[in-house]
């Protein structure tokens, strides 16, 4: 679990990351950071180890300038470590992480010999998500058939592989634009599993233009129509929204506007 620590005084605001035994320090304030960091020496003998470049498998680097646009978050290595393990390396990339033509089922093929294979690439497409909102539905999608893997399954499994493969340096960018203008976009997808009969919540949140939400996941219940899911939809993306909304209060940037919220019909 990832803990937040916030400090502001005289207009200026100190956040402090903590995981274990790594600690991220942020803040509009240089004075401040470092007093912060004197007195946590003092206290527990950290390592500065200066600007941020690596965070919990993050990788942050700044745009190049001029000007520069803020910073990029990514999964590089941790992209070509994936694809390494697999043998990708060698294939030739796809551009959709999905294959249009392919419909999966849960007893289609033959049994994965070995379904921990399976289970460690999804997994992994799980950790991969934090920076690729790309591969979310399907990550979502394949998750359906984690507890027994057919060779189909672990074929699509590739297909997205060789998706990450044409861009594995590809991430997030955070803006430095002081627009705080918070926008969400909401979807469904009605029955679309043909297994569960359950329909898929997606939405997507951005803040000045920089990606900082987003979730595809099966709806709990069964909508019985294409209406309701869209409701169900809306309804996860505005409780994230408030959350959201709060979160950016506690850090000093209040949303004194609407937020609004694209969904089709």
């Amino acid at each position: 679990m990832i803990t937040l620590f916030t400090k502001s005084s005289s207009g200026s605001l100190v956040l402090l990351t903590v995981y274990v035994d790594d600690i991220l320090l942020a803040g509009d304030d240089l004075t401040e950071i470092k007093s912060l960091k004197s007195f946590l020496d003092d206290q527990f003998k950290i390592k500065d180890l200066g600007s941020v470049h690596y965070f919990l498998g993050l990788e942050i680097s700044k745009t190049p300038p001029p000007p520069s646009q803020g910073y990029i978050m990514s999964q590089h290595k941790y992209t070509n470590d994936l694809l390494a393990e697999f043998n990708c390396n060698y294939f030739s990339s796809v551009v959709t992480p999905l294959d249009p033509f392919v419909t999966l089922t849960l007893d289609m093929g033959d049994l994965l010999p070995d379904p921990s294979l399976y289970r460690s690439l999804i997994g992994k497409f799980n950790f991969l998500q934090h920076t690729r909102p790309n591969i979310s539905f399907s990550v979502q999608h394949l998750s359906q058939f984690f507890q027994k893997p057919h060779v189909p399954h672990m074929m699509v499994g590739l297909h997205v592989l060789r998706y990450l493969l044409a861009r594995p340096s590809q991430g997030v960018l955070l803006s430095n634009s002081s627009d705080l203008y918070l926008v969400a976009y909401s979807d469904s997808d009605w029955d679309s599993g043909g297994i569960s009969r359950k329909s898929i919540t997606g939405f997507y949140v951005t803040l000045g233009g920089s990606s900082i939400s987003w979730k595809s996941k099966k709806q709990p219940t069964i909508s019985l129509s294409s209406a309701e899911a869209e409701y169900r939809a809306l309804r996860k993306v505005a409780a994230e929204i408030s959350w959201l909304v709060r979160l950016l209060g506690d850090l000093g940037f209040t949303i004194c506007t609407h937020v609004p919220v694209h969904c089709d019909s």
